[in-house]
């Protein structure tokens, strides 16, 4: 057997024991800027499966750095997940008084200043609607009993 042929052997072998499922690449957070006005495009990702912890809620941040947001996951009608670029969590309650928006295809944030803010920004959906983030809550992990 050539070099050649047990490295393309061998290609074809790794590929299979990877299958399909395991190169599906997450998608990243896109950032815009139109008029001096920053706009991050947040794809929202599959829940993890249920793991040994829960997430306790502290209180947060009155404002976001908008570079530090790496992606989002849904945690409730009322409310979604950021995941950061230093991999720590951030709840972001939003208005209650807001419809029930679709935000399961991603969604938009828009900033003047790089920051995204409690009681002064919107979660847009990509359906058109908003809701306004009334405050960011940080999530610490806790071993479940």
């Amino acid at each position: 057997m050539t070099l050649y042929a047990f490295l393309t052997a061998m290609s074809v072998w790794l590929a299979a024991l990877t299958g399909p499922g395991d190169t599906k690449q997450l998608l990243p957070v896109r950032r815009v800027v139109i008029q001096d006005t920053l706009i991050l495009r947040i794809p929202v990702r599959p829940i993890p499966p249920r793991l040994p912890f829960e997430w306790v809620e502290r209180k947060g941040p009155k404002c976001l750095a908008s570079r530090t947001i790496a992606g989002a996951f849904l945690s409730g009608p009322a409310s979604i997940d950021f995941l950061m670029a230093d991999r720590t969590r951030v709840r972001a309650e939003i208005d209650d008084d807001c419809p029930a928006i679709d935000f399961y295809g991603g969604f938009y944030l828009q900033s003047n200043d790089e920051r995204i803010c409690a009681k002064r920004d919107e979660i847009r959906s990509r359906m058109g609607g908003s809701c306004r983030i009334e405050r960011f809550r940080t999530l610490e992990a806790k071993v479940k009993r």
